[in-house]
């Protein structure tokens, strides 16, 4: 009789002589291949010896150790590496007891062009590929899109595009309400275009003062020569500036770069202010909610916060921390290396940083509390939904399916994922419908369809015991329909095998009234809320979320296939032919109803490609 696989503190021991005394990154797994952990070491062997002495100081760590069956490591050049390493490693596994957090958006920044001889000014997100001055980042694209009105204003550069640029034949109606120069028909010349852009450049670089220093002067120099036309336009761009500045906030006089992090924590939660200095401005801030282990220290979520906030962006010179981290010094050396600048880490104790580090600490407060208050209602949605379903526990994870379609065009079947945080909405998931014998307009089959192919995946991936699964399994699906879709539902997981996941369907009334939806579970009877219950209001918001975002998706689609020409997909007409034949016909239809040997008679096409042309038109 085999003995049962060795666990927890055990099985740690038994790495501890293959182990080097060097540095590196280790994964704590489960028995199913769940990543619970990962962490770096100065010396794996003695780290991973104090887990196997199974004497742990918190509750946590007892957890962690006892649900170990395996371990995976990698060994590293140096500390900094294995920090780097197990930064990229958190943000990409999301370990159970790890500090982690959702992070899915790079910050925007504004752009000035310098591959014209008229820069443009833009929202720029992304590679930075483009040639131009970035200038950022910026907290959201709210905070870049009311700069960018305003400093259009201000200096009255372009927004356009090259394509409309270069087509303008009289100014457009930014120039009529004295948001841009007009450059585009010669309104203001080359150089005098160049100094607007080297103003605003000087602005965005903290060197405000200067420049409206320099524009007071010139608007007093036209009042007196009773230029007050030129004194007015002068007026009003000063007046954007200030603008800026009024909104802006906090803006320090000590330092001219810098991020800042408040952490503030209360009951088990944090809040994470990130405020982003630039040329001596506040350009704005964003909250964060890391998920983590209750009891552990603030200290140690906001450095692990920090590590990982920059595994893809470059720090800046200073970073300000509301709490000292135990291995700052660790972490400025693996940014700057990243960088390739030094990093400082401080935590500010006096002075003006301080001032600034406890009105952060202020609204990380406020919003941790409006979090907690939202999070206790949903928290009571969530119970009401389990009460209602007969669920065991509140639902961790529900997935709303719906699908989209015009008279069986275009099908498009998609869900939207919810639970205790809200609407989760990176891991929404759309299906172009591809079965060849499907029905146009077969609701049942687009949704068997859809559900075989996401819980085909789900089914697999937990066979596989992948560390990081995308198609994790739900505790509630709910679908958008009635009795069949529900019939449908359960055929496709009875099929799969899947078990432990209840199913619903919901369909609106009689005359699709909101209030009046019916409910539908295998083995009971239909059954409707009250018009008045949250736990309906919330059901239906769910099911309005899935059925806005999978007709978004279908508009997408149908757009795309209108904007579609049939010649892409004839083989061997590439883009010459295809305008040659468009130049030649005029349109694809025309292209379409051509013989072969008109067809031959374009420049590029011989008769062999003439009669590939007209058998894609005239099958059989």
């Amino acid at each position: 009789m085999n003995a049962p696989p060795l666990k927890g503190a055990e099985r740690i021991a038994a790495y501890l002589n293959t182990l080097p005394d060097a540095p590196g990154v280790y994964r704590m797994l489960n028995a199913a291949g769940e990543v619970l952990y990962v962490g770096k070491a100065k010396s794996l062997k003695k780290r991973v010896s104090s887990y196997a002495t199974g004497r742990v100081h918190s509750e946590r760590l007892t957890r962690m150790v006892t649900d170990t069956a395996e371990m995976v490591f990698v060994t590293t050049e140096s500390e900094t590496e294995a920090l780097l390493l197990e930064s990229n490693l958190i943000k990409r596994l999301k370990p159970r007891y790890n500090v982690s957090y959702r992070d899915d958006k790079s910050f925007p920044y504004i752009l000035v062009r310098r591959d014209h001889a008229f820069p443009q000014l833009l929202k720029h997100r992304g590679a930075r590929n483009t040639k131009g001055v970035y200038f950022g980042p910026f907290a959201s694209a709210g905070a870049v899109t009311r700069t960018l009105n305003t400093l259009q204003r201000a200096f009255l550069l372009r927004s356009c595009s090259d394509s409309v640029f270069d087509s303008r034949s009289r100014p457009c109606l930014l120039f009529q309400i004295k948001r841009c120069s007009a450059p585009c028909v010669g309104r203001v010349d080359e150089a005098g275009y160049r100094e607007l852009v080297e103003e605003a450049e000087s602005f965005l670089k903290g060197k405000s003062r200067a420049v409206q220093d320099q524009l007071t002067g010139e608007m007093n120099s036209a009042a007196e020569a009773l230029d007050f036309e030129a004194a007015a336009r002068l007026r009003d761009r000063l007046r954007a500036m200030s603008h800026i500045q009024a909104s802006q906030g906090i803006n320090p006089s000590t330092f001219d770069e810098a991020d800042l992090f408040a952490a503030y924590s209360e009951g088990g939660h944090t809040c994470i202010q990130v405020f982003f200095f630039r040329a001596g401005q506040n350009w704005g801030n964003r909250p964060y909610f890391p998920r983590h282990d209750r009891d552990l220290p603030l200290a140690e979520v906001l450095e692990s916060f920090v590590g990982q906030f920059y595994d893809e962006r470059t720090a800046p010179k200073l970073i300000l921390a509301s709490e000292k981290l135990a291995a700052a010094g660790l972490l400025a050396d693996a940014l700057a290396l990243r960088a390739e600048h030094k990093v400082e880490i401080a935590t500010p104790q006096r002075g003006e940083k301080r001032e600034i580090m406890d009105r952060a600490l202020t609204n990380a407060r406020e919003q941790l509390g409006r979090r907690l208050a939202e999070n206790s209602a949903q928290a009571e949605l969530l119970e009401g939904v389990a009460d209602l379903f007969g669920l065991e526990q509140p639902p961790r994870r529900i997935e709303v399916y719906d699908n989209s379609h015009i008279q069986g065009a275009h099908a498009l079947g998609a869900f939207i994922v919810a639970g205790e945080g809200g609407f989760e909405k990176g891991q929404y998931r759309k299906f172009n419908i591809k079965a060849d014998d499907l029905t146009p307009g077969d609701d049942y089959a687009m949704m068997r369809e859809v559900l075989t192919r996401r819980f085909a995946r789900m089914v697999k991936e937990e066979e596989e015991t992948e560390d990081n699964p995308r198609w994790r399994r739900p505790d509630l699906v709910m679908i958008d329909g009635g009795p069949g879709q529900l019939s449908v539902a359960c055929q496709v997981f009875a099929d799969l095998g899947v078990e432990d996941v209840a199913l619903v369907s919901i369909s609106k009334g009689p005359d699709r009234d909101a209030g009046r939806e019916h409910f539908y579970m295998q083995g009971k009877e239909p059954f409707r809320l009250d018009p008045r219950s949250p736990v309906l209001y919330y059901l239906q918001r769910l099911r309005d979320e899935a059925h806005r975002f999978v007709i978004g998706g279908h508009r997408k689609k149908r757009s795309a296939a209108i904007g579609a020409n049939p010649l892409d997909e004839i083989a061997g007409v590439g883009a010459g032919r295809k305008r040659a034949l468009l130049q030649h016909f005029g349109s694809a239809r025309a292209v379409s109803a051509a013989s072969v040997a008109d067809l031959a008679a374009v420049q590029g096409v011989n008769e062999t490609l003439a009669r590939k042309i007209y058998d894609f038109f005239h099958p059989g």
